[in-house]
This record gives structure tokens, C-alpha cells and sequence, in this order.
């Protein structure tokens, strides 16, 4: 199934599934280490919240699961550039100051771009064009602070470092789906998830204290449940729409949903320089929901 078959706005419904899941996990994610759990654990216990969805994909698909080396080989390789990039990710915070950290990872598009255009020929239109390019300007701005210590510039490797584990990630995502089934990719991007569990709990400090009860890593079940049903609904995002569109629009539609979320339920008031990323993230959002999926004889290439 594509992009333009019957159920062609699949993508959409799919993306923007992402993007509201993404948005509610983002504005409560930070609850958990805030009661004494710490990210790393948090890790695991998502990494666990990945099994109930991945079961429930391969009972509905009568549990075919594509086993040829080369589904095996992509499967493998989104869950470890997933995963493994959350993994430097708890070493890089440790080393800077996550304020500069994650605007330079929230670019992660620009890779997905790069590669989906250069490598699969994705091509949009005009619409699109500009929806991309103001997707990429609104990204740094979620997580902007001004001022601080920049702690030493080791940091900025490894945020580069994940930004392009998770560029790759959704490009290989885009291009797994094209040789395998979402359901397979889910289930592999599970088993790698999993198998870094012990990587985690290896980073994990347990001389500290650390918060066992429900508020613990119960609560940070209930949220990162969330992160992995988006998660899921990603995958067929990918697999039903365009590289070049669902990158941008998921990556700037989840921070401005996060960007709401804690606006009205936590009572946060973003402050100038994030309420422009909002408005450009909206623009955005609007502009690459209505491009068309069919063929544009104007097509252009996205901005990067």
C-alpha cells in the first residue's frame, strides 16, 4: 500500500497518532525522575511498554514475522539506532547542558531528509517544500534556554551523535518498509530495545535512592507506554507516507503538542523564542497535512 492507494491519508492519521501521543509523553516524561526514578530505569520500563503494542501487531497480522536476513538486517538496525542513540543520549546529559544538547538532536530531520531524497528520490511540492523548511527552523526552539555553561564541547559530538543515530533511524525505518512488513519492523525495533536493557542498567547508579513505588516506575509505565505506541503508529507513518513529509511533521508536531499540553495542564507558559516555534511548528504542521499525495508536477526539492 502507498501513499496513493485508497487508504492513501493512512500516513496522516498515523503521523499525526504520533505527534498527539508523542505531545502527552513529552509534557509528563520528566515526572519520573522527578519522584526519584531515575532515566535510565525509565528506559527500561519503556523498553518493556514495547511488548504489549508489538504482541498485539503480530496477533492482528496472525503472527507472520518476516525472517530473511535482510528484514532481520533492517529490523535490527532501527531498533539499535533507536536505542542506542537513547543510550548516548543518558551519557551525553551528563556531559552538557541539555538545553544546547537537544535543539542540536531535535534536527534529526535534516538526515532523514538528505538521505530519503538522495537515496529514494522523494521529491515534494511546493507546499511541502516550505512546510519542511519551517519544520526545521521551529525544532531547536522547543528546547532552547538562553544562558548557562556549555560545560566543555565533548558534548557536542555525542549530540551529534544521536541526532544522526535517530536521522538514520527514520530513514532506515522509510526503507525497511519497503521490504518488510510495520508489524516486523515493531517487533525488532522490541527485541533491540530490550536487549539493551542490561546496557542500562549497567549507566544505572543504585547507591542512590531510588523511588520503587507507584509513582515510580509505575507512573513511568503509564507515560511510556505512550512513547511506544507512537512509536508504533510511526512505523506505519513511514510505511504509508513520504520520508521527506512525515520526518518534519512528526519531529515539530510532537514538542508543539508537548508545547500545549504543558501550556494548559501543567500551567507552563513557553517563553518568546518558544512561542515563535509554535507558531512556525503550526504553519508547518497545517502546510504538510494538506500536500498532496498524488504525483506534483510542480514537485521541488525540500529545503534542507
Amino acid at each position: 500500500m502507498t501513499a496513493t492507494s485508497p487508504g492513501g491519508r493512512a500516513w496522516l492519521l498515523n503521523a499525526m497518532a504520533t505527534v498527539v501521543l508523542w505531545g502527552i509523553w513529552g509534557a509528563f516524561s520528566g515526572l519520573s525522575p522527578q519522584h526519584g526514578f531515575p532515566e535510565t530505569l525509565v528506559y527500561c520500563v519503556w523498553a518493556l511498554t514495547m511488548i504489549p503494542p508489538a504482541l498485539v501487531v503480530l496477533a492482528l497480522a496472525k503472527w507472520k514475522l518476516d525472517l530473511n536476513p535482510r528484514a532481520i538486517a533492517y529490523g535490527v538496525a532501527v531498533g539499535a539506532l533507536g536505542a542506542g542513540g537513547q543510550m548516548v543520549l543518558f551519557y551525553a546529559v551528563t556531559r552538557g547542558p541539555a538545553y544546547l544538547i537537544f535543539p542540536v538532536i531535535s534536527l534529526s530531520p535534516v538526515v532523514t531528509i538528505a538521505l530519503s531524497f538522495l537515496f529514494m528520490g522523494e521529491r515534494t511540492g511546493r507546499l511541502g517544500a516550505v512546510g519542511i523548511l519551517l519544520a526545521l527552523l521551529a525544532l531547536p526552539t522547543f528546547d532552547f534556554a538562553p544562558g548557562g555553561d556549555a560545560q566543555g564541547g565533548g558534548w557536542l559530538i555525542l549530540a551529534l551523535i544521536v541526532m544522526l543515530c535517530w536521522g538514520l533511524q527514520a530513514y532506515f525505518m522509510k526503507a525497511a518498509n519497503t521490504i518488510m512488513s510495520g508489524e516486523s519492523i515493531f517487533f525488532y525495533m522490541t527485541a533491540t530495545g530490550l536487549a539493551l536493557v542490561p546496557v542500562a542498567l549497567s549507566l544505572t547508579d543504585f547507591s542512590r535512592p531510588i523511588n520503587y513505588g507507584a509513582d515510580g516506575p509505575g507512573l513511568a509505565a503509564v507515560i511510556q507506554v505512550l512513547n511506544a505506541i507512537g512509536a508504533l503508529t510511526l512505523v506505519f507513518a513511514f510505511r504509508y507516507g513520504k520520508a521527506i513529509i512525515v520526518a518534519p511533521l512528526t519531529n515539530a508536531g510532537a514538542p508543539l503538542a508537548t508545547a500545549i499540553i504543558s501550556l494548559v495542564a501543567l500551567g507552563v507558559m513557553p517563553g518568546p523564542v518558544k512561542l515563535v516555534g509554535i507558531v512556525l511548528a503550526v504553519i508547518a504542521s497545517l502546510l504538510l497535512a494538506v500536500e498532496p499525495d498524488t504525483k506534483d508536477d510542480t514537485a521541488v526539492t525540500a529545503a534542507i
